[in-house]
């Protein structure tokens, strides 16, 4: 007897969904797409509809002929791709590959679920249905979006700026974001201004701490310590009287189940982990993990949804699991529903477990500890969402006092004292910043009756400073483009992703920060392509491939619509587009080998200063940038793939002793790797205007492993480097300096340079300071969870005090011949 054919995409989907299935099924997987736009041409036939021209992925032609001899003797082939556009067109693809024309021939049937569990897959397969065609076309015209813009704006990039440079349709309008965000934060000005608190006594403790609020009956504002001086002054021997007291019961309600926006954010927050890694964490979680004899096991949901509704039996298994392991008075009376966003894909459900009654208390030592994180948080989640309401007793003070100036002034003090824990007896969502109700439940007020006098204690003013817009991190950022509609929760990993290793932007303690060559791009393509890459029209566009999904607009007239605006910008920007290859930016510096003035200008690696008497006089003088070499790129979309030339899986960045190369997704299967071109990987060594003291060579500035470092060009004829100094001399010998080092393995440490005369080694930054308890001639810099502290390096002293550091001012450096 015939078995049916069942495809899905990861090989551990089909050994979880096979054990499903049982043996009247063969289940095989397709790897992802089996077939893409080709990598180095257009392939979009504008002049006739924009019909693309896809191909068989390098490396999956063997697979496909294994899919088609296995279809061959078929009862029925099922595709199983997940649940959302791609999935869709992957089935598609393989429909197109293994249909077969003859009366014999067996039928093709989609099946979609959200989770992989027995019930899930027998209900799919029970009712099997046909490819969605206009899921399929919403995201072919995703990819056909996403290739014109990367192919038809990446060659004026080139011209205008440097080769392989690439822009992406959603990629740009992020770091749009990041690079408005930024010069917000740089042109934002300071304002002063003053609060003043009063503490005052109650007949019982504790000290009142109550805010100034209001002068005469209205909000004021205190600009500056003058009058705040002046407010100090006219409520000196002033009485302090409690004008109301009003507690009123405050509620907060449970939040919603996980969509895949709210766990990156949540994910990020709570457990650091990057949008990628959070993703592939899902990924693994929905998939199917080995949980011993239960074997492998779905343990959520599909993770791509913006969807926060759940099924009817999850809410049943919820609910009962509340009422056991919490008690009644947890449980609400009927479910609670979330209102999903107005676009929301409601076929889908929320990321939840897959079985709530699964504690994840169960699951320690199964998963890996990251998996076990992601899970916990995903259960704490959904079942905090079905729980009652947390409450809470939250009291206001008003306490008023009379001025020397005839005004009336009031102070308020509101605290707010949990009463029924509710869903917080699970989970509490984290925060990006404090708010009002963290402070409220950080003020402990005294128990006082309205027109009761209080006794001063003390006055006091309090300088503040507004504070710029912080810089994005993971999280924020995808709120931002999530609030404004700007691409789909699925693509927000590939677009953080992207925008790092294109180096447009960089992390600087975990918050985004663009760097010049990403502020340039930025600039240049809003010079032509402001309404393309424009957050509302970007949003606009999503909008229209819902509605294409939907099957309410035909993909190609939206196509239509985008090509007649984009190439209207196009024109314009070949004829207008700045040059900054020829751009000159005039300096106040004067050239201290011919007197000429000096310019900025823009090179291989960004801006520099140079002589205006070039070529004759060769002068120049180095920025402080961090930019990346990128010569020599291929022409592709800035979230172009690249696949294994073996197997077809998708090829992934990583880092090794040697630098970044692609490895494939599918290891350990597939251990196919591919080095990056050193133009793409290898930064240029940059010329310097020192001389090296032992051969008379110039100095450059070099890229190593462990960063940049300054050394002899005639390398390795002459070994030169130049070390840097901390400012401190060496404590054991007195003669020699201490200098930063690193260890074969890559570890910063701290040694003399007259090395190995001396021995002296330290791993802790050296300080100029005598330890005060035991003599000892320096102090090491040590970071703790509470800030930096100076301590003592003798482990029988246990002294240490809180240091503030300051900037440093630009490193000494000593001379050190080296070979």
């Amino acid at each position: 007897m015939s078995k049916s054919l069942v495809i899905v995409e990861s090989p551990t989907k089909a050994k979880t969904i096979g054990k499903y299935l049982g043996k009247e099924y063969t289940v095989k997987a397709s790897l992802g797409h089996i077939k893409d736009l080709p990598k180095n041409d257009l392939a979009v036939a504008v002049d006739r509809d924009f019909e693309p021209n896809y191909v068989v992925i390098e490396g999956k032609k063997k697979l496909i002929s294994e899919l088609k001899s296995a279809a061959k003797g078929a009862e029925a082939i099922y595709l199983a791709a997940d649940p959302d556009r791609e999935g869709e067109a992957i089935c598609m693809h393989l429909k197109e590959e293994l249909e077969g024309k003859g009366k014999n021939a067996p039928a093709v049937y989609r099946v979609r679920f959200n989770e992989i569990t027995q019930a899930a897959i027998r209900k799919a397969f029970e009712t099997p249905i046909q490819v969605d065609e206009h899921l399929v076309q919403a995201q072919q015209a995703r990819r056909v979006l996403d290739r014109l813009v990367g192919y038809k704006i990446s060659p004026l990039l080139w011209d205008k700026v440097r080769r392989g440079l690439s822009a992406g349709r959603v990629q740009t309008v992020a770091l749009r974001l990041i690079v408005e965000r930024e010069r917000e934060i740089r042109a934002f000005q300071k304002e002063e201004y003053w609060t003043i608190d009063v503490h005052l006594n109650a007949r019982k403790p504790p000290v009142l701490n109550a805010r100034l609020a209001k002068k005469d009956g209205a909000g004021f504002e205190i600009p500056d310590q003058a009058a705040a001086d002046a407010i100090v002054a006219t409520l000196a021997e002033a009485n302090y009287t409690v004008d109301s007291v009003v507690t009123k019961e405050k509620r907060r309600n449970s939040v919603p189940p996980f969509i895949t926006s709210t766990l990156q954010q949540e994910a990020a927050r709570k457990l650091r982990f990057s949008v990628k890694r959070t993703m592939m964490l899902a990924q693994r979680l929905y998939e199917g993990v080995e949980l011993g004899s239960e074997g492998l096991t779905g343990l959520i949901t599909y993770m791509r949804t913006d969807s926060t509704r759940v099924s009817a039996d999850a809410l049943t298994e919820v609910r009962e699991m509340i009422g056991q392991r919490y008690g009644a008075q947890y449980l609400p009376e009927t479910p609670n529903f979330f209102k999903s966003k107005k676009d929301a894909q409601d076929a889908h459900e929320a990321i939840r477990p897959t079985a709530a009654m699964r504690a994840p208390e169960e699951l320690q030592g199964l998963l890996a500890e990251d998996e076990w994180k992601l899970y916990r948080l995903i259960w704490m989640r959904f079942v905090a969402s079905q729980m009652m309401p947390a409450l809470f007793d939250q009291t206001t003070i008003e306490v008023s006092a009379a001025g020397k100036d005839a005004s009336r002034y009031l102070f308020r003090a509101t605290g707010s004292v949990p009463k029924f824990d509710g869903f917080l007896a699970v989970y509490e969502e984290g925060k990006d910043q404090k708010d009002e109700d963290d402070e409220e439940l950080k003020h402990r007020l005294p128990l006082v009756e309205a027109g009761e006098t209080l006794r001063f204690r003390s006055i006091e003013p309090e300088q503040h400073f507004t504070e710029p817009p912080p810089r994005f991190n993971e999280a924020t950022l995808v709120k931002e483009l999530e609030s404004d509609g700007v691409g789909r929760p699925s693509t927000y990993a590939s677009i953080l992703s992207t925008i790092q290793e294109r180096e447009y932007v960089k992390k600087e303690g975990g918050k985004f920060v663009p760097t010049e060559l990403g502020m340039v791009v930025t600039d240049l393509l809003l010079e032509s392509f402001n309404d393309i890459f424009d957050v509302r029209y970007t949003a606009r566009m999503e909008e229209e491939l819902d509605e294409i999904g939907d099957g309410k607009i035909d993909w190609r007239t939206a196509m239509t619509e985008f090509y007649a605006k984009f190439q209207k910008d196009l024109e314009y920007a070949e004829r207008n587009m700045t040059d900054i290859k020829r751009m000159e930016k005039p300096t106040d510096l004067v050239c201290d080998k011919c007197g000429k003035p000096m310019v900025i200008k823009w090179g291989r690696h960004g801006s520099f200063i140079a002589c205006t008497g070039y070529p004759e006089c060769t002068s120049t003088r180095e920025l402080t940038v961090d930019l990346p070499d990128v010569d020599g790129a291929d022409l592709t979309e800035q979230d172009a793939e690249e696949y294994c030339e073996n197997c077809g899986r998708t090829m992934v960045l990583k880092k090794g002793r040697f630098g970044t190369f692609y490895a494939c997704s599918g290891y350990p299967d597939c251990k196919t790797t591919k080095r990056i071109g050193a133009a793409e990987q290898k930064k240029a060594d940059v010329p310097l205007d020192e001389k090296c003291p032992n051969c008379g060579n110039h100095l450059v500035m070099k890229y190593g492993r462990f960063g940049e470092f300054t050394a002899c060009s005639n390398y390795p004829s002459c070994k030169f480097v130049k070390q840097k100094t901390i400012g401190v001399n060496c404590p054991t010998c007195k003669s020699g300096e201490v200098v930063e080092r690193r260890s074969k393995r890559g570890k910063t440490f701290y040694g003399c340079n007259r090395y190995p005369e001396c021995d002296f080694v330290a791993w802790g930054k050296p300080l100029p300071e005598a330890c005060p308890q035991c003599n000892n001639p320096y102090l090491i810099e040590k970071w703790l969870k509470a800030g930096p502290v100076a301590q003592c390096p003798n482990n029988e002293c246990k002294f240490k005090r809180p240091i503030e550091v300051q900037p440093e001012p630009a490193a000494a450096t000593t001379q050190v011949a080296q070979g």
